[in-house]
């Protein structure tokens, strides 16, 4: 496959880059959580609403999660709404009407993604008329237990290309280095590795990938094959597979969502403000879940305004304006 010529990544945003519609009312930059969910750990809209106002969130992408029966992780009962369970007991994960529901309630602070399963039938003619008939704007939340460069994954992502929205990608390893070499198979795996992320992002040049998971943001650190921890907390030993793939393919982002993305910068602070700066028009503010952890993270790393506003919703509001 032809590969996408080497871009350098590392510059700074320019705060001419901050446009009228990236400021809220109170004339600060907008805060966009880019990676969210509803009706779920326990919350409604309404509950979740309350929680974005109460840390100063702007606008929030509503991801769903399209969780096939033979892929439900037993003790998601607890996190997911109980009106998608299913007879056999296990739940639907965020559907799309979730998404619908809330965003139409609140069409101002929300919007709609959907991504369909890549093994269900007609995936892309799903997404298509998703788009046609609700106006979904980013595909994701992609969550599945299959190789990010499988045949239906590759025809789903270069059909979300098509149609202009950005993918949020689920990176879980499958394999984990142990203390004695041997690798420890985790079942509850998805994606693959960053090689196949790698070869996905070859695949389809034309496509916004956003990263993301524990999977992906272990390759902050060149120890990322051999650290044996799900969620490394070690310092970072030099740059890893991340940044030469940012620097490699200019159609891959990476959200900063999750215990993932926080627990990553919080391995080495100096290198993480460098690595912030370096790559600030790749990274996108998002949670996840609730509270305000990676806000303070961010806060407390004094980073300069305009790589803040970046982050914190300027490419955000780049890949979906509104």
């Amino acid at each position: 496959m032809k590969k996408n010529p080497v871009q350098p990544a590392r510059q700074e945003v320019s705060p001419s880059k901050t446009t009228a519609n990236q400021k809220s009312s109170s004339g600060k930059p907008r805060i966009i959580d880019s990676h969210q969910h509803v009706f779920w750990h326990g919350r409604n809209d309404r509950e979740l609403i309350a929680d974005i106002d109460a840390a100063g969130i702007d606008l929030s992408w509503l991801l769903t999660w399209d969780i096939a029966p033979w892929e439900y992780v037993p003790g998601h009962n607890e996190w997911l709404s109980p009106l998608n369970r299913r007879a056999d007991g296990t739940v639907a994960g965020v559907t799309l009407a979730d998404v619908l529901l809330a965003r139409d309630r609140y069409p101002q602070r929300f919007i709609a993604g959907y991504c369909p399963h890549p093994m269900s039938y007609e995936p892309c003619a799903a997404l298509r008329t998703a788009v046609k008939m609700y106006q979904v704007k980013v595909c994701g939340e992609w969550k599945y237990r299959m190789p990010f460069d499988d045949p239906r994954c590759i025809e789903l992502f270069r059909t979300a290309g098509e149609l202009g929205l950005p993918i949020v990608l689920h990176l879980d390893y499958a394999w984990l280095p142990e203390s004695k070499g041997r690798p420890a198979y985790r079942p509850y795996w998805y994606g693959g590795n960053h090689d196949n992320l790698e070869r996905a992002l070859q695949a389809c040049p034309q496509t916004r990938f956003i990263g993301h998971a524990a999977g992906f943001w272990r390759g902050i650190s060149a120890d990322f094959d051999t650290n044996p921890e799900m969620y490394p907390k070690s310092p970072v030993t030099g740059p890893g597979v991340i940044q030469r793939l940012f620097d490699r393919y200019e159609n891959l982002s990476a959200d900063l969502s999750a215990g993932s993305g926080l627990g990553a910068l919080q391995r080495s602070p100096e290198f993480s403000r460098k690595f912030l700066c370096d790559y600030s028009e790749r990274l996108l503010f998002g949670r996840d879940c609730y509270g305000t952890e990676l806000l303070d993270a961010l806060t407390a790393m004094d980073l300069p305004p305009a790589v803040s506003a970046a982050i914190l919703g300027g490419n955000a509001q780049r890949l979906i304006p509104s």
